[in-house]
């Protein structure tokens, strides 16, 4: 998308009668000469693309119109981004960016940058060297790499404009998400939970990579910019310095609360969204209290980073529920009254319809099979968290679901203005867990819980589900044998696309969930699809295929099948994934024949 049309409108969707699914009233921002500037696609974070010359009567005949070998076999998680007649792919660590000339034949390559991140930062990724791509805005292309830095590159050229170190890799910080830039400023947030580190949101000048502002996620209101702008919805978000007395004492120092998800914006109440990660360590009783402000999600000032509201999800995190997930921005109807709200199939598997001036939650229903929590209280606001599935010293906790993945993890859901659907890639997976005490140390594993991880109810490990969220029900549902862990993709010609673990690309229409086309590729697909317009004006859809992340840890770290607590339990539930398929690192980038 152009930058000078990126969020430049939010989507709208309206309810046509009392038995349809909510249908689009007007177009999602269009994207000017068909670019795809940031992972999102538009500051709403829909991830839709308004080419449709892709569509269900065609897809069949889809065919690869060139590769590209990233040079780099682990998760391939990145967003490949298109401006003009060039594309944009930073491979994981050693955080690689490349730059593809779309205007000859086979994209041959432009120029690389290559950062050239600290080796020891590869020992402090808790869930293998991914990163979720870059973004452009300007004539500038900003990534972040593995060992904390973010850099700005001149996307001509390929020069280091400049380079900032924000994480400290000796304390377990690392960067693995996607920069956003909001009104000239590039926004960043650290990873490392599962470390003990302190979260954190930043704010970098777009020109010359100087620190604008830097929020953290716990510690006292100055740390944490509350001040006299925040008006949070709920009472048991009112306070002076929560961040501090919802802890034990001091715990907040090493108390996670990281920012390794996305950024959604409002440009019309200027305001960006994004949500906060797990407490620290896992094992909750070492924390007692709310402690906040984790696991829950921040309304803020892009100019100073003054918060606005918050609301958590999930109190006193029982079970690694991250609130990082896409928030996606509608207006839409409400009992009948039309509200700005924001959409999230949150991690703790609930989906959210929240008031995004306010922070108020309008309704939240489980989209997958929940038994941790027994419902959302709408007037409190607080998960209800069912007494039978918290985890207890000396027993083991059994079927706890959704597991610590979440219903869903970080892989972002589309919505399509035309159907008015909500497409949530997603997982099926239950858990049993044993706490333990732990102590910090810094830079080493701060969790302090034994986990092992399997299938759900139905067996399958994976769902792809279309959700509407004004009947606040499932339109259709595909269950798939592997946790999906890719992005999804929505595009007008009423296509959704996706990527399963075990190699195969495939398009469903977007009405029924029918499967139109499907591609294997070389490896498992865990990235995130696009859709751009060439320099020839055809229709591209490009994917990273490349297994890894938390959920092919096994394949990547070739872990043993027989250790069921590998990766952190996640080897339990995907010992078979060896067999069917292997590392990999490449470019697949589809068309129509001529």
């Amino acid at each position: 998308m152009s930058a000078r049309f990126a969020g430049s409108c939010v989507v709208t969707i309206a309810l046509l009668c009392g038995s349809c699914i909510a249908r689009g009233d007007s177009p999602a921002p269009k994207a000017a000469e068909g670019d795809w500037t940031m992972p999102s696609g538009d500051y709403a974070s829909t991830r839709f693309s308004p080419l449709a010359q892709i569509n269900g009567t065609n897809v069949g005949k889809l065919a690869v119109a060139f590769t590209f070998d990233t040079g780099v076999n682990r998760g391939q998680e990145a967003a490949p981004i298109v401006v003009g007649d060039t594309m944009y792919i930073v491979t994981p660590y050693p955080n690689v960016l490349y730059a593809l000339d779309l205007s000859k034949p086979g994209a041959p390559l432009k120029w690389k940058y290559e950062p050239h991140p600290e080796a020891a930062a590869q020992g402090v990724a808790c869930c293998d060297v991914i990163n979720r791509g870059a973004v452009y805005w300007q004539g500038k292309v900003f990534i972040n790499t593995l060992d904390g830095n973010t850099v700005g590159v001149d996307a001509a050229t390929g020069k280091q404009l400049w380079k900032t170190r924000l994480g400290d890799i000796n304390k377990g910080e690392s960067i693995t998400m996607a920069p956003l830039v909001v009104k000239g400023k590039v926004l960043v947030g650290n990873s490392g939970g599962e470390f003990g580190v302190r979260g954190w949101i930043a704010a970098l000048d777009a020109a010359t990579g100087k620190i604008a502002w830097k929020a953290f996620n716990t510690g006292p209101d100055k740390d944490v910019l509350i001040g006299p702008a925040f008006k949070p919805f709920y009472p048991s978000d009112r306070g002076t310095d929560l961040g501090v007395a919802s802890w034990p004492p001091e715990a907040w120092k090493i108390g996670g609360g990281a920012v390794w998800g996305w950024i959604s914006y409002d440009p019309q109440l200027d305001l960006i969204y994004y949500g906060t990660a797990n407490p620290g360590p896992w094992n909750a009783d070492q924390r007692p209290g709310d402690n906040k402000w984790t696991s829950g999600m921040f309304a803020r000032d892009p100019d100073t980073g003054q918060a606005r509201w918050f609301y958590q999800f999930s109190p006193h995190d029982l079970h690694d529920y991250d609130a990082i997930n896409e928030s996606i921005l509608l207006d839409m109807p409400v009992n009948g009254v039309r509200r700005k709200v924001l959409l999230r199939a949150e991690r703790n598997g609930f989906f959210y319809v929240m008031d995004r001036a306010t922070g108020q939650v309008l309704s939240a229903d489980p989209y997958g099979f929940v038994n941790s929590i027994l419902r959302i209280d709408l007037k409190s606001g607080r998960a209800i968290y069912n007494p039978a599935m918290q985890p207890k010293a000396g027993r083991v906790t059994r079927h706890i679901c959704p597991a610590s993945p979440g219903a869903k993890d970080w892989n972002p859901s589309a919505f399509s203005p035309r159907t008015g659907l909500v497409y949530i890639p997603h997982i099926n997976l239950c858990m049993d867990e044993e706490p333990s005490e732990v102590n910090y140390i810094a830079g080493t594993p701060y969790v302090g819980m034994d986990e092992r991880m399997y299938a759900g109810p139905g067996g399958n490990r994976g769902v792809v589900t279309a959700w509407n969220p004004v009947l606040r029900k499932a339109a259709w549902e595909i269950k798939e044998d592997l946790p999906v862990w890719s992005g999804a993709l929505a595009t007008a010609g009423d296509l959704v696309f996706y990527g399963t673990m075990d190699g195969w690309f495939k398009a469903v229409d977007a009405r029924t969930g029918a499967l139109k086309w499907k591609f294997k590729t070389g490896s498992g697909i865990i990235g995130q699809p696009v859709s751009y317009r060439g320099p020839d004006g055809r229709q591209y859809i490009a994917v990273l295929s490349g297994v890894g992340g938390w959920a092919g840890a096994i394949v990547v770290g070739n872990l043993d099948p027989r250790d069921a607590t590998g990766a952190s339990g996640f080897v339990n539930a995907t010992r078979d994934l060896k067999d069917k398929t292997g590392p990999g690192g490449t470019l697949y980038v589809f068309a129509l024949p001529q």
